[in-house]
């Protein structure tokens, strides 16, 4: 908690420091609009600089607040970013008593540059946004992000260099330099070089198993001489598979299934549902894979004192909590778990026969409830859905010493946390990672 709060101050000290120079150096008062329009600029370029470091998967940041919260982050960021300079020009024109710089055709050449590099902000936001509802898929989205970012970032360095007084003092002139050098830096070290360095080192994929039925599992063991980085269970991965000719080269990010205590492999399981993912049945033992990784918060590990632990399902999100099962399985974890456990058929259930055999072991103590929405006739368990009658049946009504880890389709979770809610849960005693960056 101290060192997430510690890093937050140190990311608005600098985010706000073009501010804290313009007024020590003494930069010309020209009126409050003026200035609150000039001090907007200044924030809103050095919050989209931060952007390329935010999403650049910098372990000093992500263990801290977990990547799928840096991503919503950035987004948001984005967002107020693009707010800020949307207002920049609005209240110099309304500092200046004149449309002339909103409306005006005959402006300087940097004024068009700061125009443009607007322009280019809010349609890359916009298509952020709306990138499901524009029915485009993700790595067309990401394309053309990748596009738009640094064109952006070349144009808001013009802008300003060239446009008034702004920053005419040399140390906001060495600032304006470094943020500019370090967000290059990030893009080029994460898109282009960091991939490079890991197809140096790439994974062998050493066996493809049908788990249920669009349900695979792919094992991985790294290249020899090479280890497997260390990873906490329900933690996930970038995979990018190098297969036949014909067959997709995309870097998707997958939960990791095994457990961190099996050293000889690392396993992903992944439902075939997507054009690329439709493609993972095709995949070959002795395919490589660039493996980047492993990130995320939602870990039971995090947690060692809790010792009750309900575990709440749907489809192929049981995978983290099969991560976490396994490890408690291999190191003699003795806690208390309850999984609630839904699909729709008996031919949905994913890892069913482990589960019986965790169940009917040791460690940890583990109690199976499978929920079938969609159940034949000869099915005597529950059916229905994950919801909050199944919670009060095996949980009781007394759920204050009880900690919940969610996971499975977003509708599914939206419920269930309402639910735990509504029921008197505190919201820290409610585990989740929202596993679709773009949602």
């Amino acid at each position: 908690m101290q060192k997430g709060v510690m890093r937050v101050l140190l990311y608005l000290f600098f985010v706000t420091l073009p501010v804290w120079f313009t007024t020590w150096f003494g930069a010309k008062a020209e009126g409050i609009l003026h200035d609150v329009a000039i001090n907007f600029a200044l924030v809103g370029f050095m919050m989209l600089t931060f952007q390329f470091l935010l999403a650049a998967r910098v372990k000093w940041i992500e263990r801290t607040f977990g990547l799928d919260m840096l991503i919503r982050y950035h987004k948001y960021v984005a967002v107020a970013a693009a707010g800020f300079l949307i207002l920049h020009p609005i209240l110099l024109a309304l500092s200046h008593g004149s449309l002339t710089l909103l409306i005006g055709s005959n402006l300087p050449w940097y004024i068009w540059v700061g125009k443009a590099a607007l322009i280019l902000v809010i349609a890359n936001v916009l298509i952020s946004i709306y990138q499901s509802r524009m029915g485009l898929k993700f790595e067309k989205w990401r394309m053309i992000h990748d596009l738009l970012a640094p064109t952006i970032l070349v144009l808001i360095f013009v802008h300003p260099w060239f446009a008034g007084d702004d920053l005419e003092h040399f140390p906001i002139q060495a600032l304006w330099i470094i943020m500019s050098l370090m967000a290059g830096w990030m893009f080029i070290y994460h898109r282009f070089l960091r991939p490079k360095q890991l197809a140096g080192h790439p994974y062998r994929v050493t066996e493809v198993q049908q788990e249920a039925g669009n349900v695979w599992t792919v094992k991985l063991a790294p290249s020899a001489g090479q280890h497997i980085a260390d990873y906490l269970p329900g933690q996930f991965h970038f995979l990018t598979f190098y297969r036949e000719p014909g067959l997709p080269v995309e870097e998707h990010h997958w939960t990791i299934s095994s457990s961190p205590a099996q050293k000889d492999y690392i396993s992903s399981t992944i439902k075939a549902v997507g054009d690329f993912t439709k493609t993972i049945p095709e995949t070959r033992p002795g395919d490589t894979a660039t493996v980047h990784g492993s990130f995320g918060r939602f870990s039971h590990v995090l947690h060692p004192h809790e010792r009750n632990l309900v575990f709440l399902a749907g489809g192929i999100g049981i995978t983290p909590l099969m991560s976490m099962l396994r490890h408690m399985r291999d190191t003699d974890d003795g806690r208390s778990v309850l999984l609630l456990y839904g699909n729709r058929t008996e031919k949905d259930i994913v890892f069913r026969d482990e589960l019986e055999a965790i169940e009917t072991g040791k460690r940890p103590d583990l109690t199976v409830v499978h929920v079938l929405s969609g159940a034949g006739k000869d099915w005597a368990g529950e059916t229905g859905h994950v919801d909050r009658e199944r919670i009060e049946k095996y949980c009781g009504i007394d759920l204050s010493k009880r900690i919940f880890y969610v996971c499975g389709p977003q509708k599914m979770a939206e419920a269930l946390i309402k639910s735990l809610l509504e029921m008197g849960v505190l919201k820290s005693r409610i585990r989740q990672e929202i596993f679709s960056f773009l949602n």
